[in-house]
């Protein structure tokens, strides 16, 4: 197994039909968090952890995100204008906050599914380990343990599990059909994915251009027993509704910004 330092490979070609809202006009992952991009903060996730080698699968308004990065600098900096006899000059102030990123932009098609999108920028990652997200959802999660339990486990995928919080209330029943407590929005029991994978090559052996990743191909590793779980305790949200979008934002304004790893004080 190779010890490269692993492309992330991100999804972000879905329609996002339940964000319609936003989704009207952009692709989910640019949906804007503080300002930026959901996908800005996601990659900055990856690059804190020294993971800056990025392959974005687009798909439906994946020019959004294309001219974006292709425009970063003039969107991002400041920029004097000097006009002159032979046109204008801009000078561009500050340096980059993705500087030493390097990012492929990958048309996978716009109705492609996941593991097709996937299958698709095969030619990206060459033969190594390489890791993949979805592009709605962000976490404080630990990259570089995650990428070791995957080593160490020597198989062909691991996937981030974790437990969710429950949406609503639950109730404790007694025998006699009373209630005996009451426990606003708990953990739950079961562990979902948590969508922070680690994949090796191999994994495209169960892949082809038009599967879903999540479901035989995943099912297919799962039974063969190369489908190990990395489990994390930490922060997790999923934008899938205006609602998580709103809640997203209220967090970051309040300044409770958990998965914004990179904005954290150096330790001692």
């Amino acid at each position: 197994m190779t010890e490269q330092t692993p492309r992330v490979v991100i999804l972000c070609g879905g329609q996002g039909t339940r964000l319609k809202e936003e989704t009207e006009f952009r692709p989910k992952p640019m949906v804007q968090v503080g300002q930026r991009p959901l996908l800005w903060h996601i990659m900055q996730t990856y690059a804190h952890h020294g993971f800056k080698s990025f392959v974005l699968a687009l798909g439906f308004k994946g020019e959004v995100i294309r001219d974006y990065f292709l425009n970063y600098r003039e969107q991002t900096a400041d920029v004097t204008l000097s006009f002159g006899p032979d046109g204008t000059e801009r000078t561009l102030h500050d340096p980059s906050d993705i500087q030493g990123w390097d990012i492929t932009l990958a048309d996978t098609g716009e109705h492609t599914m996941t593991g097709g999108r996937i299958h698709r920028v095969r030619r990206y990652l060459g033969d190594r380990t390489f890791m993949m997200t979805y592009g709605d959802g962000v976490s404080d999660i630990d990259i570089p343990a995650l990428l070791a339990h995957h080593r160490a486990s020597g198989r062909l995928a691991t996937v981030t599990g974790l437990r969710p919080y429950s949406r609503f209330g639950v109730i404790e029943r007694g025998p006699d059909g009373a209630a005996t407590g009451f426990r606003e929005k708990p953990r739950l029991d079961d562990y979902i994915s948590g969508g922070f994978f680690v994949l090796e090559p191999g994994v495209f052996d169960y892949l082809d251009d038009s599967c879903v990743f999540e479901l035989e191909p995943l099912q297919r590793l799962a039974r063969a027993g190369q489908l190990g779980v990395y489990t994390h305790d930490g922060f997790w949200k999923s934008v899938d509704t205006y609602r998580e979008f709103l809640e997203l934002n209220r967090m970051w304004d309040r300044g409770d910004r958990p998965w914004a790893v990179w904005d954290r004080p150096a330790g001692p």
